[in-house]
């Protein structure tokens, strides 16, 4: 039995003894190579994709840069004196420059603008954003911020206690004493507010009634933003966009007291009735000057709230006005501060202007939609509104701007690398500058689905060539 066995384990003539072994050991060092040549390859895939993606990026930082050097540009040349005041302290046209899918390299960008309706848009708009057209925090009257869209009588309170120079409480407000009991404790700023994302320190400023149901902020009901609960943001579901209080504000808005030619305007409160008298009569004639000045009252003896109370009392036309408005102002102050762009700003903005409110906020904003070529001085609110009313709204409120934001999304080359840096500009002083920069990429993609969609099939597309 065991001669059998020991036979049947003896190798076969011919055949080398371990020669079965060998054949796996060589097996396994292939199998070995093979999946060291797999994972470096795999590796190499994965660190050309990575230095694409970031040369992509790269890519749309340069976008953004050169979208800010182009807009200051841009600015620049509608802001010089010359033969271009016409387009001096005016929202910039979007025929006059380029605000989606401008080619700068390899790089894309796109202008996040606002629609100039109160409904979400199905796709977001583009182009600059005038901060005129919001409420200015350091200017605003606590009546006026109880009147935006979601504040809360006890925020607005807090709003102006945090920029008054006191520790006086407002009723409702807050000064050091709450902010003290928090942890990291502060104190009230008691100072003017730097930037709108400071409100964020305020008492009663929380992030849902600051940022709203727009989480990328970019103007449009992205479906994640009328799901409910579903996906964040937590919102109602109720087919319309709560942009939040951070919407409707502005630190920025202000305008050179000059006439847009950079001289110097007449004070109606100066006291000098000759040189109104001048004025008015260069532009339409003595006679007609001693009417208005006749009917507005003795000069010396009135004070005017703004340049339309002026131009009512005297029953100036509203052709006359606007040959004399650039001219004309009530104070003598270097700068206008946290005045509101009627001929821009939206109803729930133009609802907290004292003589305007909820009631006839949308009829203003109805009026300037199918009236465009009145809107060269502030003539055209009288039409809106009754006398009382617009001499009541008129000292909040101006036809220019000159503060601007510019929203920049950016993509690099196929569409990836997607960027975003918001930009505001200031004019008020000459050549434009940026006083305001913020990283905004932490948002997520806000130029909506068809863009992503265009730049997935641009992507395909280059990929079969």
């Amino acid at each position: 039995m065991r001669s059998r066995v020991q036979a049947r384990c003896r190798p076969a003539p011919g055949q080398s003894p371990g020669r079965g072994s060998v054949l796996i050991i060589v097996l396994w060092i292939a199998l070995g190579l093979v999946s060291i040549a797999l994972y470096f390859g795999h590796a190499m895939v994965l660190g050309a994709r990575a230095t694409d993606n970031t040369t992509a990026g790269l890519e749309a930082e340069e976008a953004i840069e050169g979208a800010a050097r182009y807009l200051g540009f841009m600015l620049t040349n509608q802001a010089r004196t010359g033969t271009n005041f016409a387009l001096a302290g005016m929202l910039p046209a979007t025929n006059l420059y380029q605000y989606a899918d401008a080619p700068v390299g390899e790089g894309r960008f796109w202008l996040i603008g606002r629609a100039d309706t109160e409904y979400p848009t199905a796709a977001p708009t583009f182009g600059l954003i005038d901060e005129a057209a919001k409420l200015n925090l350091n200017t605003a009257t606590r009546e006026m911020l109880e009147l935006l869209p979601g504040m809360t009588t006890e925020l607005a309170a807090a709003i102006l206690d945090w920029r008054d120079t006191d520790d006086d409480v407002t009723q409702g407000g807050a000064e050091s004493e709450t902010y003290g009991r928090l942890m990291p404790p502060y104190t009230a700023k008691n100072a003017k507010f730097e930037t709108v994302e400071e409100l964020r320190l305020v008492a009663g400023a929380t992030p849902d009634l600051l940022d709203g149901e727009d989480l990328n902020r970019n103007g449009v009901l992205d479906p994640n933003e009328n799901d409910g609960e579903l996906s964040p943001p937590f919102d109602n579901r109720d087919g319309r966009l709560d942009p939040g209080l951070l919407e409707y504000l502005t630190v920025y808005s202000r305008e050179p007291n000059k006439r847009v030619d950079g001289n110097t305007r007449t004070n109606l409160n100066g006291g000098n009735v000759n040189q109104i008298r001048t004025l008015l009569g260069n532009a339409l004639g003595s006679t007609r000057a001693n009417e208005i000045i006749a009917r507005a009252g003795p000069i010396p003896g009135r004070t005017f709230t703004s340049t339309l109370e002026f131009s009512l009392r005297g029953r100036m036309t509203a052709s006359e006005f606007a040959q004399v408005a650039d001219s004309l102002s009530v104070t003598n102050g270097e700068y206008l501060e946290g005045l509101i762009n009627v001929n821009t700003a939206s109803a729930a903005v133009l609802a907290c202007v004292p003589g305007i409110g909820a009631d006839k906020a949308e009829q203003v904003v109805g009026y300037r939609r199918t009236h465009q070529s009145e809107l060269t001085s502030l003539a055209w609110v009288a039409q809106v509104l009754d006398q009382t009313s617009a001499i009541r709204a008129a000292p909040y409120l101006t036809t220019r701007s000159f503060q601007f934001t510019a929203d920049v999304a950016a993509v690099g080359h196929y569409g990836r690398g997607y960027r975003r840096t918001l930009f505001v500009f200031d004019a008020s002083e000459g050549s434009p500058r940026i006083v305001y920069r913020r990283d905004l990429g932490r948002l997520g993609w806000a130029l909506g689905a068809a863009v992503r969609q265009r730049l997935l099939l641009a992507q395909n597309q280059s990929i079969r060539r």
